[in-house]
């Protein structure tokens, strides 16, 4: 049996991918399950550890310490990890009978460095699949332009007053024995984030693979636009329709700004009309007063959605998807985009550029742009609707499928496990 461990049953990139990828795994003839922080289904296959209060207390108790670290000081205290605090999840039946242990994203008070070490040490087989940034580096998800991590990470631009010993130099040394130490494989869900794993101290003599995520052919499938429009009550063609969306909208990652100022820079060079346009957006916001009040064209805000069917709706209704991150590791919303039927416009600075085939399944701005991004908006509700539906979802079919995924994670266990 694969143990699955995600901090989140479906809440979030990782747990998304990693809930799709068990349901694959038990489809092709695997026994699989999954163990979580946080269930949110009565599914069967996954289970749950630890009390409600315990769970707070580790979140928090990890939180307080990296406020107290950071000197009082509220920024970024969700933007990094230090695995302070967590369950040991060794003794739970699950894990006992488990063959093979599958690590996904195990941060906010699930795992500790004292857990996964307790894992380690249990001489069960380990592959653990990067979702971000945080497995190579000493405390944060995305190092956007630092490559401290490359030798040694200090001078944290997360913390308040980085230094040669900071919260992130003593968190990366750590860590660092502990990866030494122990044998697993680990997984990136794309080539550019294998690259950066790679080059990193702390992975760099690890064995990685690439395994994409996977995705539900059934429940993404393309609609009608126009009766997808009219039920979810957005304007009827010609208006063209750009669709945004993020687990949290706001986060700076994700490039919210960068949307905006492309298509002011669309509106005021009169490359299109406003009224033309009709942006959706789907996601958490914290203040959202603020977000909207910025947008330049008519908008539908349609908050966060948990239910496939309506992402595949939305997905039908749109002309492009629209992804302005500063990193994607992988872009799972741009290949359930593309198996609907709709155009992914994207930048080319990561995970991005092994779902898109630069005019041939979508569009690659040029990272950071704001005109590239706008040049691909523009391409996309025009020229690019010479692309077929039928091509772009062809290409999820040919690569992301679970069967296709789930064969080469058999693989890799096979191998981990020396089963012929």
């Amino acid at each position: 049996m694969v143990l699955i461990v995600n901090t989140s049953e479906r809440t979030g990139g990782a747990a998304i991918a990693a809930n799709r990828l068990m349901k694959a795994l038990n489809k092709n003839g695997i026994d699989a399950k999954m163990l979580v922080l946080h269930k949110t289904s009565d599914d069967p296959c996954v289970s749950v550890i630890g009390k409600s209060w315990q769970k707070k207390w580790k979140f928090y108790r990890e939180r307080i310490f990296i406020w107290l670290n950071n000197l009082f000081s509220k920024k970024n205290l969700f933007t990094v990890s230090i695995a302070d605090s967590g369950f040991d999840i060794t003794k739970h039946p699950d894990f006992i009978n488990a063959d093979l242990i599958h690590l996904h994203w195990i941060n906010q008070g699930f795992l500790s460095l004292e857990s996964l070490r307790c894992i380690f040490l249990s001489n069960k087989p380990v592959i653990w699949t990067m979702h971000d940034m945080w497995e190579c580096t000493g405390i944060c998800h995305y190092a956007y332009t630092c490559n401290n991590y490359t030798k040694e990470c200090r001078n944290c631009l997360f913390l308040r007053f980085p230094g040669k010993h900071d919260l992130a130099n003593r968190i990366f040394l750590k860590k660092q024995q502990l990866w030494q130490n122990s044998s697993f494989s680990v997984v990136t869900v794309s080539n550019w984030l294998a690259e950066r794993a790679r080059t990193s101290r702390l992975l760099a003599d690890k064995p990685i693979y690439v395994i994409p995520n996977t995705i539900s052919i059934s429940e993404f499938v393309p609609q009608d636009k126009n009766i997808c429009r009219k039920e979810l009550q957005l304007p009827a063609t010609p208006t063209k329709i750009l669709l945004f969306g993020a687990y949290r909208i706001d986060t700076p990652i994700k490039g919210f700004d960068k949307l905006l100022q492309a298509l002011e820079y669309l509106i005021k060079n009169q490359k299109i009309l406003p009224q033309q346009l009709h942006l959706v957006l789907f996601g958490g916001i914290k203040h959202p007063e603020q977000i909207f009040k910025s947008i330049p064209i008519t908008y539908t805000y349609k908050g966060t959605i948990n239910e496939n069917s309506l992402l595949a709706k939305l997905y039908s209704a749109a002309d492009i998807l629209i992804s302005a991150s500063s990193y994607e590791t992988f872009g799972q919303t741009l290949i359930e985009a593309q198996a609907c039927g709709c155009l992914p416009v994207s930048y080319n600075n990561s995970g991005q550029t092994d779902i898109i085939r630069h005019k041939e399944t979508g569009y690659l701005a040029e990272y950071p742009s704001i005109e590239s991004l706008a040049d691909g908006i523009l391409w996309g509700i025009t020229e690019g609707k010479k692309i077929s539906s039928e091509t772009l979802r062809q290409n999820v079919i040919n690569h992301y499928t679970p069967e296709i995924v789930a064969k080469q994670y058999e693989q890799l266990y096979r191998n981990k496990l020396n089963l012929t």
